[in-house]
């Protein structure tokens, strides 16, 4: 699934008042976290990720790699926060 620069806008919008679920660290991208953000991926649809003056890599390889590995949509990078979209397969909340 490829988003559309109107979906974008659209989550961008959305996520604009959510504040950050999980912060991203000196552990960098473990398992355990990985795992986190695919829980809240499931909770929420659309989470703000948080990287922490601490995290090492690049900002956009991480949320390349962390959207890779959850099956989900990168919406934005701004700054040190990544925002991430996933439907739920069931019952999808956001409508785009």
């Amino acid at each position: 699934m490829s988003l559309t620069g109107k979906q974008r806008r659209l989550l961008r919008g959305l996520g604009h008042a959510l504040q950050p679920v999980v912060q991203l660290g000196k552990g960098g991208l473990s398992p355990a976290l990985v795992e986190a953000v695919d829980r809240a991926l499931a909770d929420h649809e659309l989470i703000k990720v948080k990287l922490l003056d601490t995290f090492e890599l690049d900002r956009h390889d991480a949320a390349t790699q962390l959207a890779g590995k959850t099956r989900s949509e990168v919406a934005q990078v701004l700054g040190k926060t990544i925002l991430l979209y996933r439907p739920d397969p069931d019952e999808p909340r956001i409508e785009l």
